[in-house]
């Protein structure tokens, strides 16, 4: 009996802190200023998280995206943008805010490990790997550390390169130039207070604990907090009635991602589902035509995604039984003396660290291709990046600046098989295959962090799994440097500016180029 009333009394005292966080999450909203509006014409970049073309065209024909359709029939589209590597959303978030690849804007991925601090990092990819870390040291490292210490702070954020007001809506990656003070209930995150000085754009929105309109009904603990579409659409739409949208505006649709995790890369459910936010959006002025004259819509995906097989054992890479000759670090705990090597798993990617110096490199290597599932092995040696791949003989080795030049004019020197990464060399030309822009790519995540670890990828079909990993029997996943992994599209209404290449890298510049005209 004495447990039953312990359990109704946790009960309550939950219930009564949980309202209490919602009440003071809008008392802080209430207070916020609204500054002024953009002088230039908006630009409203809309990330819907693992659109994908074919499922996009597909609800199109089906008549279940009539406001992707109107996008798409009055502006540019371009099916085939190139994301940045690893496939995930963190680093790539980054890639596109500071206009650089990993190597210089040091954000490595999802799940990774400080070799200078000794600590293992994630910023949230699953329930039980949240559980095992701990939530404290997980919303720490996404609230804070993520845009204030492991963002790079010498490549400068859109929010921090354009002039005028800018906001952010439920992205995850938001650095800006203003400073607000985020209130944390009951010193979540490790703070040393409950209130936290962060850099933010003008407006800044980020689910339940920082809102911008206050009566946005979509922050219940069933509703994620405020982190899913509807929470995002509110806070939008309550720009656009105010008229306050800023010069720049990026919100982070994360629904469809979940959908697709779940019911594979052909479902239509999340798209379907977006589009009736876009709908939303666009009804709020007299026509869709007078949307798009007002202000200008990128709307795009991030990465792609690639079909999970059906049965966890054919599915599932278990790097832990791959590797279970050496003592593997437990996320649980902190790093012992004992521990030669730690697993950063990102669904179909992963990186693997040596911590042991006695560990020879190559053994690590051979043991790993022994599991044909593995696509790639790359790994650092001096100047050059070394790639193995379990269906091909031989190495691979490239460094930057050499003779051979690249479809974004990049210089490579280039030995060995080339075929590991579907690469064709003629007249001192490389152009790509399965891998778009595979050389940049895999080098800038070999670059960016220190220590000693390889980079493996899992072949279409397969995802790593560890302690605490999310998986996706059935489903679908992302995260490996292969092409279904990195193309996703992108719609562009109100102007006729190109990016200078078809890659997520290069979008910040092509925005900049806009604010411009």
């Amino acid at each position: 009996m004495f447990l039953l009333y312990f359990i109704i009394f946790l009960i309550f005292m939950f219930t009564v802190l949980y309202f209490y966080v919602i009440k003071r999450a809008r008392k802080q909203a209430s207070q916020l200023t609204h500054p002024a509006k953009a002088t230039t014409k908006p630009i409203v970049t809309i990330i819907i998280d693992s659109l994908m073309d074919a499922p996009l065209h597909s609800a199109i024909s089906n008549n279940k995206a009539p406001a992707l359709k109107f996008l798409i029939d009055q502006g540019q589209y371009f099916p085939k943008m190139i994301s940045s590597f690893p496939t995930m959303s963190v680093s790539i978030d980054s890639t596109f805010l500071t206009g650089t690849y990993p190597n210089q804007h040091k954000v490595p991925a999802l799940v990774w490990y400080d070799s200078t601090e000794k600590r293992f990092i994630s910023y949230g990819s699953a329930k039980g790997e949240i559980m095992k870390i701990g939530v404290k040291k997980v919303l720490k490292n996404s609230i804070f550390d993520l845009n204030h210490k492991h963002l790079n702070q010498k490549v400068k954020t859109l929010h921090e390169e354009i002039d005028g007001p800018t906001g952010s809506i439920n992205a995850l990656v938001y650095r800006g130039k203003n400073i607000k003070s985020l209130y944390l209930p009951f010193n979540l995150a490790g703070a040393t207070t409950t209130n936290r000085k962060i850099k933010t754009p003008t407006y800044f929105s980020y689910g339940l604990l920082s809102l911008i309109n206050l009566k946005n009904k979509f922050i219940h603990l069933w509703q994620a907090f405020g982190f899913n579409d509807k929470f995002a659409t509110e806070e939008l739409l309550y720009l656009i009635k105010n008229d306050r949208l800023p010069t720049f505006s990026l919100v982070y649709y994360s629904d469809n991602d979940k959908k697709v995790h779940k019911h594979g890369e052909k479902t239509t459910k999340g798209i379907e589902d977006v589009d009736i936010q876009l709908q939303q959006l666009l009804n709020q002025y007299e026509s869709w035509d007078q949307a798009i004259k007002e202000n200008i819509w990128i709307v795009m995906g991030d990465s792609g995604q690639t079909k999970v097989k059906a049965t966890s054992q054919e599915a599932l890479i278990d790097l832990r039984k791959v590797l279970n000759d050496y003592q593997i670090y437990k996320i649980t705990g902190s790093i012992s003396n004992n521990d030669q090597i730690v697993i950063g798993l990102n669904e179909r990617m992963s990186f693997i660290y040596i911590l042991d110096e006695t560990l020879k490199i190559e053994e690590v290597i051979d043991k790993l291709l022994k599991d044909k599932r593995i696509d790639h092995i790359a790994w650092k040696v001096d100047e050059k990046i070394c790639v193995v791949s379990t269906s091909f003989e031989g190495k691979l080795s490239y460094k930057p600046t050499g003779i051979f030049l690249d479809d974004y004019n990049q210089a490579w020197e280039i030995e060995g098989n080339n075929k590991i990464l579907d690469l064709t060399l003629a007249e001192k030309r490389v152009s790509y295959g399965e891998y778009p822009d595979g050389l940049a790519r895999l080098y800038s995540s070999l670059h960016s962090h220190t220590g000693t670890y390889l980079v493996i990828n899992a072949k279409p079909g397969y995802e790593f799994v560890g302690e605490g990993s999310p998986t996706h029997v059935g489903g679908a996943s992302h995260g490996s440097l292969h092409q279904q992994d990195s193309y996703f599209p992108m719609i562009v209404v109100g102007t006729e500016q190109k990016p200078e290449h078809e890659r997520i890298v290069d979008l910040k510049e092509w925005i900049l180029q806009i604010i411009k005209e």
